[in-house]
């Protein structure tokens, strides 16, 4: 689990591709530098988010740690265009002590998005963005969250007709993530808020466990609603 608040931008030193036909199974190599802050208290088989995407530290020294990146992980995020010399944001797991400074995040990709466009606002950017998966629009809400890269950013406009939404960076922000140097027609990682997948999976279940019983309760819930506006109209 994690909150969406980058800790540093680390460097692809390296990306070893496996062979398809090794024992590995095919995947990639991940050694990422210049990220001693968070290495302090690292252990094997910590996880740690990179872009928005949870691996497991398979080594690990004093300024640098590997990952390894299975084939399904290279095709759902946008982790197999990195290239040696690229940033990527990081983020150790949440502990007991740790301040929900962002949301709850897991760490899993749901989608990648493209940015459509970009825009200045002053010292802010505008970012405009489209998912290659259009079912994620229906958990995009303006003003709620979304995980992009790995970092928590509030949702500043959407437009399901069109396929996209907005989120705006500020200059503070700007310097902590690696969406900032991005520009039109690159890729994103997209994680949407947990929430609302367990609220739609909720009421679903609860009005489809029973077709009867469904419509049963949303024609008690219509009626009470009626009833009371009728209370007050009196």
């Amino acid at each position: 689990m994690f909150t969406g608040i980058v800790e540093t931008v680390g460097t692809v030193t390296r990306l070893d591709q496996h062979d398809e036909s090794a024992s590995g199974g095919g995947g990639a190599s991940l050694t990422i530098s210049d990220c001693a802050e968070i290495l302090d208290d690292a252990h094997l088989g910590d996880s740690i988010s990179i872009n928005g995407t949870c691996l497991t530290v398979t080594e690990f020294s004093k300024d640098e740690f590997k990952v390894g990146v299975s084939p399904e992980t290279l095709r759902l995020t946008n982790l197999g265009s990195l290239k040696e010399g690229s940033g990527v944001n990081l983020e150790r797991a949440v502990s007991a002590t740790t301040r929900m400074g962002g949301h709850f995040v897991q760490g899993h990709v749901d989608t990648i998005a493209s940015i459509l466009e970009t825009r200045p606002d002053g010292n802010a950017i505008t970012f405009r963005l489209q998912p290659r998966d259009k079912s994620v629009l229906r958990y995009i809400v303006k003003k709620g969250y979304v995980t992009l890269d790995g970092a928590s950013l509030t949702i500043t406009n959407v437009n399901d007709e069109e396929g996209w939404w907005e989120v705006m960076l500020i200059a503070y922000t700007q310097e902590k993530v690696v969406m900032a140097k991005k520009k039109q027609g690159e890729d994103v990682n997209v994680e949407v808020d947990m929430v609302g997948k367990y609220v739609e999976k909720s009421v679903a279940a609860y009005f489809e466990g029973s077709a009867w019983e469904g419509g049963f309760m949303m024609e008690k819930m219509v009626q009470r609603m009626v009833d009371e506006r009728l209370e007050v109209k009196q």
